[in-house]
């Protein structure tokens, strides 16, 4: 009788229901894991500001002027260079070039490791100028920079750390890195409070235990998924070898275009806080900076749902299925939206039961819930967006993804600037932000076209 063949190996099949599996139960089934992750690492930024939140208002207003930047480091290193380092494992694999694969995986996390030198080094040497630009002053400058000086420098680790991760997912996997990441963020929520207010032989650090917590999770995280890439365990390994550059220009071609679109977005942020600061006071900057914490949130619900695009539009692409790429994309970018205009709805509906998880300040409270009020009920749009640039690099087409990124930047600051210079409103400040974020999920949609993705 004819031996039974053996059975397809677990990445394999994953490979396989990419390339070929019913695309909404593939995409669900490959985003639950990096949604429940990116769900746990942004509670834990929710969680923090509520501790820090009983340390005062100046250490409330100081973390909001942290959190851009660690959240721009976030989305360079694992959206953006994540997303080419995704894009180009998973077209290889998708191709059947296992020895190209494995080569990636040495030079990207060489390559991120070189840029979480240089962004930590920038960052440190330029903290002070830069949160005094944001708007800070006074108790809340130190209480950024007490934060700071302490996380900054661990931003070399979470760059490696989501190096590691991207490899992985870029095969098809997002159960190892969710589960590893969301681990670490369980383990950050006890950590935290204890290095911040002290306990036994926790010393009470203040805001800079916030970034000692912080730099023990991405260490962690660092380890785990170093020892399950070099293991073998996953489809594309982590070996010694010789650095070229067209592995580098592989990965450089969609993650280092990609990294101006968190630069758009986190800028964006911290532009519009520095203004809300310099027009309106360190109260109403502490109530915009708790409530645009919220809008975070749609950071993981699209990059749950954008990070299996990468791999699933790159490895049809690669595999020459052009039209399921497509039809991937728009998939997800449905489910992306539906997503995130729950969440923008239930917030502006109940703005308050958010605002007051933070504090009691009146001032705090009202330009939090102006804001819920008046952008929630668009978040949809940015949801929309953000993931379909997700898709977009997987395609290698992020010209209209970063266009749009412009125009929401160019409309959001300057035209927020002009608001808050010649009437002071507040209102019409957030009003110029809900029409920016419509457009910029609204111009990529309509964009995102077999004519435009596949003129070349």
């Amino acid at each position: 009788m004819p031996k039974t063949p053996p059975a397809a190996k677990p990445a394999n099949a994953r490979l396989e229901a990419m390339l070929k599996g019913p695309i909404f139960w593939t995409l669900l089934s490959l985003a639950w894991p990096n949604l429940v992750m990116m769900l746990a690492q942004s509670s834990t930024g929710f969680i923090e500001a509520w501790f820090l939140a009983k340390l005062g208002i100046d250490a409330l207003a100081g973390a909001a002027l942290v959190l851009p930047i660690l959240m721009l480091m976030q989305s360079m290193s694992q959206g953006a260079m994540g997303g080419g380092i995704s894009s180009a494992v998973a077209r290889a694999l998708g191709a059947g070039n296992a020895a190209q694969a494995n080569s990636l995986v040495l030079h990207a996390v060489v390559l991120n490791t070189l840029l979480g030198i240089i962004c930590s080094a920038l960052l440190i040497f330029f903290s002070t100028p830069l949160f005094e630009l944001m708007g800070a002053k006074d108790g809340a400058l130190d209480a950024a920079l007490a934060y700071a000086q302490i996380a900054f420098p661990g931003l070399i680790l979470m760059w490696i750390m989501n190096a590691l991760a991207s490899v992985i997912r870029g095969s098809g996997n997002m159960f190892t890195p969710g589960i590893v990441i969301s681990g670490g963020a369980v383990l950050l929520v006890p950590l935290s409070p204890l290095l911040i207010f002290g306990w036994g032989p926790f010393p009470a650090l203040g805001i800079a235990g916030a970034g000692w917590a912080l730099v023990a999770y991405y260490g962690s995280g660092t380890l785990v998924l170093l020892w399950y890439v070099v293991s073998g365990r996953n489809l594309a390994r982590l070996q010694a070898g010789v650095l070229s550059w067209p592995p580098m220009r592989n990965i450089l071609a969609v993650g280092g275009f990609a990294t101006l679109n968190p630069l758009l977005t986190n800028g964006l942020i911290a532009s519009t806080t520095a203004l809300v600061g310099a027009y309106l006071g360190t109260a109403a900057l502490a109530g915009y900076g708790t409530a645009a914490r919220l809008e975070y949130l749609i950071f993981p619900v699209a990059f749950g749902i954008g990070a299996p695009l990468v791999a699933m539009v790159a490895s049809n692409l690669g595999a020459n299925q052009p039209e399921r790429a497509l039809k991937i994309a728009l998939t997800g970018g449905a489910m992306a939206f539906v997503v995130a205009e729950v969440i923008g709805l239930a917030a502006a509906i109940w703005p308050y039961s958010w605002m007051r998880l933070f504090g009691d300040d009146p001032d705090m409270i009202e330009a939090g819930v102006a804001y819920l009020r008046v952008v929630g009920p668009f978040f949809g749009f940015f949801g929309l967006g953000f993931t379909l640039y997700f898709a977009a690099q997987g395609a290698r087409t992020l010209f209209w993804p970063l266009a749009s990124g412009v125009l929401r930047l160019a409309i959001a600051v300057l035209g927020g600037w002009a608001i808050l210079h010649f009437t002071g409103s507040l209102m019409w400040f957030f009003a110029a932000s809900a029409l920016a974020m419509t457009l910029y999920g609204s111009v990529i949609l309509l964009t995102t076209t077999p004519r435009v993705w596949f003129k070349r």
